[in-house]
């Protein structure tokens, strides 16, 4: 692959030595700015980078959408598109292609783009049971758009302009760290989740006005994981109805855990109305009573 000079590569690093030598693989044939932004790894994730010749930043992780406005607004990054990775994901010849053509053919008026990926469970594309594509705002011009938080992630913040979508995937190999690291990294994401979408006031009506799919989908989650028996609903619709079954194995084994995570973000939802309702009638929470006999 030729290489590219319009395109920078900002990557968020916490202990990714097991990850990241592939992100990098894909990347140094094409690109000569790869940037690292680490939040304090202790393994050997900054000696890998040093092995690829990427520019290394420090800065404690406090949440995604600023780790990425820090990088846009503090770090040396050298051209007018900048993609941002994790370094469990991984840049295909395909997606390289589309997001030359994009940012080649794009007018000025044109600040960035979403992005999907194939989420890899075990060498399998878990398309159906991931409900693909899946967007997240991830390809900008450089100090034409920013990021925000929402939830565990971040969606796009402040842009003068229009945002596309580029819609080859790259490749996400969520789960290369066991099935432990999951669930533990999922339990601290759904206090978050839960947070975000109790705050989310927005009418079912608004989902047909906003003008993107990724801010639809922050609207319909909040609203669904209200529902009664939603942690089974979402096993069911992706499992069932999407067809997940005919993912094998994997397919049955990531839509349970799913089905787990929304099961975690529909309680914390519960614990914090509570704590909220206790708040204002200043008396004791109902999980705090002492039971009649």
């Amino acid at each position: 692959m030729e290489a590219n000079n319009l395109i920078s590569v900002v990557i968020l690093t916490k202990n990714e030595e097991q990850d990241l030598p592939a992100c990098l693989d894909a990347l140094i044939s094409w690109c000569d700015d790869i940037i690292i932004l680490d939040s304090g790894s202790t393994d050997q994730t900054l000696a890998i980078a040093a092995q690829y010749h990427t520019s290394v930043h420090f800065r404690p992780f406090d949440s995604f959408g600023a780790q990425r406005n820090y990088a846009l607004n503090n770090l040396p990054i050298r051209h007018e598109w900048v993609l941002f990775l994790d370094a469990d994901e991984v840049v295909t010849p395909q997606f390289l292609q589309a997001m030359q053509n994009a940012t080649e053919q794009s007018s000025q008026d044109i600040v960035g783009f979403y992005c999907c990926w194939k989420m890899i469970l075990e060498g399998r594309w878990l398309k159906r049971c991931d409900n693909f594509p899946k967007w997240q705002f991830r390809l900008l011009r450089k100090g034409r758009a920013s990021f925000i938080d929402f939830g565990h992630g971040q969606k796009e913040g402040e842009f003068d302009g229009k945002i596309r979508y580029i819609k080859e995937p790259y490749l996400h190999y969520g789960f290369s760290k066991g099935w432990s690291h999951w669930i533990e990294r999922h339990n601290k994401y759904s206090t978050l989740e839960a947070q975000s979408r109790l705050q989310n006031t927005d009418s079912f009506t608004k989902i047909w006005k906003v003008g993107s799919s990724s801010k639809r989908n922050i609207i319909l989650r909040s609203k669904l994981s209200k529902l009664p028996g939603w942690p089974f609903l979402r096993f069911f619709q992706a499992y069932i109805l999407n067809l997940g079954f005919m993912e094998g194995k994997q397919g049955f084994i990531y839509c349970v855990n799913m089905a787990y995570y929304e099961f975690l973000i529909k309680i914390k939802m519960r614990e914090l109305l509570l704590k909220q309702r206790t708040r204002q009638t200043g008396g004791t929470s109902s999980i705090h009573k002492k039971i009649d006999k």
